[in-house]
């Protein structure tokens, strides 16, 4: 199947005339998933950039032409959990519900609805674009945001020089609730992104899948705006996002290096990572390491 013929030819549920920044990765992510899912579909979108930005719209002239909601922030799962069951009880398996997120919706304030709802197989697809950040109010550190990464509350002064934790891999914690299907994607692979969402929708039907999607800020990281596709292949390329799936059970590598970029060829040029000490480098490139060779396991590729 061509993925990029099928992306190219699906209506955009996404009117002209949003407010999101230029280079959004939130935007391109949420035009992409809803022109796949089509005209059939129900989306949740809490707070957060998506919603904040005027993209779900204010009026009838912009916003989305399918039916979208705005749940709190804590409860997006749940919300559509609902939804979902209603139109289950109706017999209506034509209906996609979905949600998009982003990490701060999903990783902490809406952590425990999400797993929740995972854990009880509820029928929908949940989409993250992880910014890494609380974008919409500032950018507040997240618990996905990278180690050394410069944000409101992890300013680079004496006291602290950004971030001193590693980021939380949501998306091989939310594999391990038994998920029908669990993939990591990235705006820059747009086929391998397109036939991700088209897996997702259909393992909806049977069950709960997530999708976690690299969502770069051009505004919050402090890079020019035209790099933004640049700054996700480098984050692919170097396993700093790693793009795989779990499809029943059984993980599979989608994009293998040969050789890794070192992730020092991936910070370079991103504005919230300018004061990284060799000793955040170092850690930094341990942690992906680690964790692209338990994905190697997981897959059974490792030596």
């Amino acid at each position: 199947m061509n993925y990029i013929d099928m992306l190219n030819n699906a209506e955009d549920q996404v009117t002209p005339g949003m407010s999101a920044c230029q280079g959004c990765g939130g935007e391109l992510i949420l035009r992409t998933v809803l022109k796949i899912a089509g005209k059939h579909t129900i989306v949740g979108i809490p707070p957060g950039c998506m919603a904040g930005a005027g993209v779900v719209g204010w009026n009838y002239s912009n916003g989305l032409k399918i039916p979208v909601h705005i749940p709190l922030l804590d409860n997006t799962a749940s919300f559509l959990t609902g939804l979902s069951q209603m139109y289950a009880r109706k017999g209506r398996e034509d209906v996609n519900i979905v949600a998009v997120a982003g990490d701060g919706a999903t990783a902490d304030c809406g952590f425990q609805s999400l797993s929740a709802s995972a854990e009880r197989n509820e029928k929908m697809l949940y989409v993250c674009y992880d910014n890494e950040g609380y974008m919409n109010t500032g950018y507040q550190r997240s618990s996905t945001t990278m180690k050394g990464s410069r944000t409101s509350t992890t300013p680079i002064g004496a006291a602290i020089n950004g971030k001193r934790q590693q980021q939380k891999y949501l998306p091989l914690i939310m594999s391990m609730h038994g998920l029908t299907y669990c993939a990591a994607a990235s705006p820059s692979n747009m086929a391998d992104l397109v036939a991700k969402v088209q897996k997702g929708l259909e393992a909806s039907k049977r069950g709960f899948a997530y999708l976690h999607v690299f969502s770069p800020c051009p505004t919050g990281w402090s890079y020019p705006s035209e790099k933004a596709i640049e700054v996700a292949r480098n984050a692919v390329k170097a396993n700093v996002f790693p793009l795989w799936e779990m499809e029943d059970g059984i993980y599979k590598i989608n994009y293998k290096n040969k050789k890794p970029l070192p992730v020092e060829a991936f910070v370079n040029g991103i504005g919230k990572f300018k004061n990284l000490t060799l000793e955040d480098m170092v850690s930094i490139q341990e942690a992906v390491d680690d964790r692209y060779a338990l994905l190697e396991r997981l897959a059974g590729e490792s030596d």
